[in-house]
Parts: structure tokens; sequence; C-alpha cells
């Protein structure tokens, strides 16, 4: 009886299934009847109309069928600050909503769920403000701690980046709103990213740099995806042939659209011909009255056509797509439901993923958490305790309709139990150095306190009209060095000394040289911009009221000479060519090869427990399984990452010493322990052969290491392939 039920209960899940599978298949093909029907009632013109900007973040539609302008904003982390149909920011508009974490936040969390949060959070406001698409996740692999967008990233790993991405994306578009995945690709600097050309090899591009973006189009299944603005192998990559025809539409059977970078067209027929859909921007030589209509995929396209030399099938597949996304969205057909704005649960998921990004570089002697029962007095010191960072770093800006600072964070926690004496220690201005008065005061009241913090680090542009000003981390700008600007380095080593009990936050987008203060500070906070909750988020973790549970997205080296991209590549590029020579060895993966000490490892994070790792085995198969138990030892309750490398042992080709491919955040109790599950399939053990021209597996035996961090591994199998 039992077998027959069984054989039942599957029986009816396979019917169910068949069904589900036919009812999309019939909604698809009726979705596709619509749009060929809307296609032939278009006339050139109209069609034409739909695959260029019609405004500063619109593209056209065609008012007579019942095709909107589609409507898009920057993320990638808020909406942008409203907009006119120029450049002019609209003003009394209801654009101040909430400005979560910025990317390498969200990374630093380990947390896929809170990628999709973090995506249902955007996707909502989006949906509010009106708009069709929101212009992120940005992905872009962060090669070089100089680049100046690296805030907006991810990760230097494209595993992490490939977990993260799908849940932002899935996060968005399960609001009805469009996702658009960018900058495709190879996009790893700001310094001349308008011309330069990349060039790597295959392995590298396929092994580092495209992983993240396949994950978004096949697992993610993102609407769509935008070029960037540089050159690969010499064709820009918005209408690049290899990229966008052969690869993203060829090979991964992207069906959405791929939309240029602002400006990033070049060419009309390349264009057409390489597959970019969706040409958009404003020429700013044409300002405030553009005519959308002098674009490269405006009248131009249209006289290509017209005199026979593009045929109107290549308008048509453009067009389609456009129409494809729209009808997926509800734009046209159908409304869509309400989106919210700025709602507490929306302020509350910008907290959480604040508190679980977060990240305790170091403990010396337990000086964290601190009491408000032991400690009575802090200085609190550096122009980045209370300095608002959601309106600069370039076309990422977000209008919050509140932020807490580091200092306000601090004074809505401790309230009048603990006295805050705040000094600023130093001045945001380019060119700034050590100013001898400030430091002085910033000493004094340090050597009067019980605990010093100082707040530094990089920080953002804030002036709208001027967001390369005092910027190091901001679009269109990269960091001329490692250096700790305005002075910080003396600063530090100046409160250092009048008080040995010093703990040091760092806000920014990355790697900084610590090096002058590293070894005599207990205590070292990497904040990253925490969003608009992020103040709250640290005096939380600075007082143990949560437990730090954020890992490194991306290596912290000790110098800039330490870099790969600088040691082994040619970074930022020489005339007009930027070659990679630093090949698959990005990030740890080159610390880890060629033996060069970090300041701190990729994953590295601590936390105010302790755990236990033990018992591993691994299953092979063709989902190689691995478990192994975890358990909190310590008195407080936390949360491990677990992390998992693969290493091959007496590989016959040039490999990385190690790489992760699979990792699971795990919440535990005190005293409490948990079996982990990781699941290993057989792409965790491939190498691009470029001979080939495909993966491969490499057979003999692999290391299989688990651990806290990749310079941290507490537990070892192995597996034959």
């Amino acid at each position: 009886m039992r077998n027959n039920r069984t054989g039942r209960i599957l029986l009816v899940g396979l019917m169910l299934t068949v069904v589900g599978l036919t009812s999309n298949a019939q909604e698809n093909a009726s979705t596709e009847a619509k749009i060929n029907g809307l296609i032939k009632k278009m006339t050139l013109e109209e069609k034409i109309g739909m695959i260029h900007a019609s405004s500063s973040f619109t593209s056209g539609g065609v008012k007579r069928l019942g095709i909107p302008e589609m409507v898009t904003s920057d993320g990638p982390h808020g909406v942008r600050v409203e907009h006119g149909r120029g450049w002019d920011i609209v003003k009394n508009a209801d654009d101040a909503g909430t400005y979560l974490p910025t990317g390498n936040t969200l990374a630093a969390t380990w947390n896929p769920q809170l990628g999709y949060a973090f995506g249902t959070v955007l996707g909502s406001e989006a949906k509010y403000r009106g708009k069709d698409v929101i212009l992120g996740p940005g992905i872009n692999i962060i090669r070089t701690p100089l680049n100046g967008r690296n805030f907006e990233y991810l990760s230097e790993d494209p595993y992490l980046v490939s977990k993260m991405v799908v849940g932002y994306i899935q996060g968005v578009q399960d609001q009805g709103i469009s996702a658009c995945v960018k900058h495709f690709a190879a996009n790893n600097q700001e310094t001349e990213r308008g011309s330069i050309n990349v060039e790597m090899s295959e392995r590298a591009l396929r092994e580092i740099y495209l992983p993240g973006f396949k994950a978004a189009v096949t697992v993610g299944k993102v609407n769509t995806l935008m070029g960037s603005y540089n050159k690969f192998r010499g064709q820009f990559c918005t209408e690049n042939e290899y990229l966008i025809n052969k690869i993203l539409k060829s090979e991964w059977g992207f069906k959405g659209v791929v939309m240029s970078d602002w400006g990033a067209v070049h060419s009309t027929i390349e264009a057409l011909d390489n597959g970019t859909d969706l040409e958009m921007g404003t020429d700013l030589s044409m300002l405030p009255h553009p005519d959308y209509n002098k674009f490269f995929m405006a009248d131009p396209a249209l006289a290509l056509v017209k005199d026979g030399k593009v045929p109107v099938s290549v308008i048509d597949e453009k067009v389609r797509r456009i129409l494809r996304v729209m009808f997926k969205t509800h734009m046209i057909g159908s409304k869509r439901t309400p989106g919210a704005y700025n709602t507490r649960p929306h302020q509350l998921t910008a907290l959480k993923i604040a508190e679980e990004g977060i990240v305790l570089l170091k403990n010396n002697d337990h000086i964290l958490p601190l009491s408000t029962s032991k400690v009575k007095t802090i200085a609190v010191i550096g122009e980045n305790a209370d300095r608002p960072n959601a309106y600069g770093g370039g076309s990422s800006q977000v209008k919050a309709k509140y932020e807490i600072t580091p200092l306000h964070g601090l004074k809505n926690l401790v309230g009048d139990k603990v006295k805050l004496n705040y000094v600023q220690g130093y001045k945001i201005a380019r060119g700034a150095k050590a100013d001898e008065e400030m430091i002085k005061q910033a000493a004094d009241a340090a050597s009067k306190a019980d605990i010093a913090i100082v707040v530094g680090g990089w920080t953002h542009g804030y002036d709208y009209n001027n967001w390369g000003d005092n910027a190091y981390d901001a679009e269109g700008v990269d960091k001329p060095n490692m250096n700790m600007p305005f002075g910080q380095d003396e600063l530090i080593k100046a409160v250092l000394k009048a008080n040995p009990k010093t703990i040091v936050v760092l806000m920014g987008g990355g790697g900084i040289d610590m090096s002058q203060w590293v070894d005599q500070t207990p205590g070292i906070i990497q904040a990253w911009y925490p969003g608009m909750e992020g103040g709250n988020a640290l005096a939380k973790i600075i007082f143990g009221e949560v437990n730090p549970s954020g890992k490194l997205p991306m290596t912290l080296p000790k110098k800039l000479a330490d870099v790969p991209a600088e040691k082994l590549g040619e970074y930022p590029g020489k005339d007009g060519v930027e070659h990679y020579n630093d090949d698959i060895f990005v990030g740890y993966r080159y610390y880890d090869t060629y033996n060069v000490e970090p300041q701190f490892a990729f994953g590295h994070g601590l936390s105010y427990t302790t755990f236990k790792y033990s018992g591993i085995s691994v299953l092979p198969g063709k989902t190689a399984t691995v478990k192994l138990t975890v358990k909190n030892t310590g008195s407080v309750a936390g949360a491990e990452v677990v992390q998992l490398y693969v290493a091959k042992d007496k590989s016959a080709i040039k490999r990385a010493a190690k790489e992760l491919k699979a990792f699971q955040k795990v919440f535990l109790k005190p005293g409490e322990s948990k079996q982990v599950t990781l699941a290993l399939t057989d792409d965790a053990f491939k190498y691009y052969n470029e001979d080939k021209k495909g993966w491969v597996t490499e057979p003999g035996k692999y290391d299989i290491w688990v651990g806290s961090s990749s310079r941290d591994l507490r537990l070892k199998g192995t597996i034959q392939k």
C-alpha cells in the first residue's frame, strides 16, 4: 500500500510539473504572438524610436499602440535622486528613500538570502518611483584596490559574485521590475574607462571575469544587461561581436535587452550588427535640448535600413527584446502591484545587511566589545565619523530619507551612559595634509578618554556637480595610490601614542595602506559604506549588541606593490591598452599561489565567539557532498561563514593554489553544533582549456580545504576525479 501511495504521489507531482511547463510554454507563446502582432503594426520610424534614448533616463515608446517609454534609474544600492528629462534634478520630488549598504558591504555578509532581501527593497522602491529598470547590480571583479568604483561591486572572487548576484536579481525582478546587471565586461578601472582596450587570455575571461555575468543570465534570469565603456580585444564592449553575439546571446541564450552605458555606442553599424539593443545616454554637448534623433541608433540607423544596408529584421529583433521585457514586467496590458517606499521594514533590511556586512578585522586583547558599564568616556575622532555618504560616489548617489553616521549611531546607543567627545581630527579636502593643530586636539581628547575611536579611511565626493572633488570612491576616478589621505596616518599614530586603547574604523570601498599603525592598533573594523542605518549597526557591533559576522569579499593587501595588477599586470595601462598579465591570479589566487602575505586575507572576519570545526567527510559522485560539524564554543550567539576551497594536487597545468567553490553561513547559539553540508558539482574541479575551447577536468587527486578564511583552513579532505 505504501509503495502504491508513494507511486501515486510521484505521478501527481510529475503531472503537476508537466502542467506547469505546458502552462509556461503556452504563456510564452501567447506573449510572443502579441509581440509579433505589435511589431507588424509599427512603422519603421516607430521601431527605430524604441531602440534609443528619448530623454536622460527613458527610451522611446509608441503611444498609439499603448507601448510606453521604458524608464530607467541608477542603482545599485538605492533609487537615484529624481531627474527631469534632462540632467536637471527635480525639486520637491518624493525621492528621499532607502539608502542600502553598498555592494561590497552586501558581499561581505556572505549571505545570499540578504542579497534577495536587498533586491526586494530596491525593486519595490523603484516600482513606487515609477521606474521600469533599476541599473544594478554592478558585479565587475575587484582587480585592483585603486578602482574608484569598487564600493559598488561585490568581490574579487567569481564564485562569491555568482552566488550573491542571483539573489539580488531575483529580489528586484520578483517585484516586477527589471534588474540590469553591469558592466559587461572587463570594466575593472575608471581611468580611461571610455577608451582603454583590455587584452586578457581566454582562460582569465572565462574563469574570472565572466562567471558572475553567466550566473546573472542563466540562473538569475536577468532581464537587461548593460555593456561597458571600455574596449575588449580592440572592439568596444557594447558593440562587441564576441562578447555580445557569441557568448551572451548565443552561448548563454540571453533573451533580454542589451543596453549601452550612457554614451558608450561609437558606431551605428557595429551596434546594429553586434547585439546592442538599446542606445542610452545624453550628448552633453547638446544640452539643454539634446536631439535624440541624432544618436547612432536613431536617424543614422534609419538611413541604413532605408538604403537596404541593414535588414528590417535586425531592428525587429531589438524591438522584440524590448517588448519581451515590457510584457514580463507588466508595462503593457496589465497593472503592476503598488511599490513601497522607505518603509520601516526596508530600513530594517538596510540595518540587517550592515550588521552582517561590517567586518571585525582585528581584536587584540578583546578590546571589543565595549561595555557601557565599564567605559565612561570615548573620544570619537575623524571627519568620517559625522559625514553622510549617500549622496556621493557619482551615478550611484541616493537621496536618503535619513542617514545615521557613526557618531549618531554611538549617541543613539549609549545615550547618557557614556560621554562622547567628538573631534574632527582631519579635514576632507583634495590635497589636504596633516593639520598639526587638529591632530593635537585629537590626541588631547584621546588622552582624557577611556577609549578612542578614530573613524577614517576613504571618502566619496559629495557635491553632485563635482563628484570627483575629494573623491576616492566615485565613478569616473581611480585612487592615485593606497595611501591614507588627509594626513590620517599621522593622526592615528598620535592618537595611539596618547591612548593605546584605540579602535580604528575604516570607511570606504576597500584596501588602504595601514602599515604605519596596524601593528600598534588593537581594534580595527572595516565598515565600508554601510547605508542609512550604518551608524546604528556599527555602534551595536562596537558594544556587542550584535556579534560581527562579516567576512572580507576581497583581499586587503599590505601595500600597493603587492597587488597582482601592479606586480604582474600593467595597471592602469600603457598607450591605451591594459594587458591583464595577472591572468587568473586575481586577489587571493595570487597571494596564496605566490606566497605574498596580505594585510588581511580574503574571507577573514573575526567574531566575539569561537567556532570549532570537526568531522569532515567527502562523498564522491557527480555532485560530491562534503559534510562537517561546526560548534559555537564561546559564550555568545554568532554566525560563522564556512568556506570550502578546492586545490588540485600536483597539477600538470598552472593553477591557483586553491579556489573558493562553496560556502555557507551558519548561525549558532552558545554551545550549539550543526552539521554543514556543502555540494560540489563537476564544475568545481574544471578549468578552461584554451586549446580545446572548453571546460576540462584534470584527472587526479583534489584537496578539499574547509575553514574560516583563505588563510585559516581548519579541515582537509580529498577526492579523486
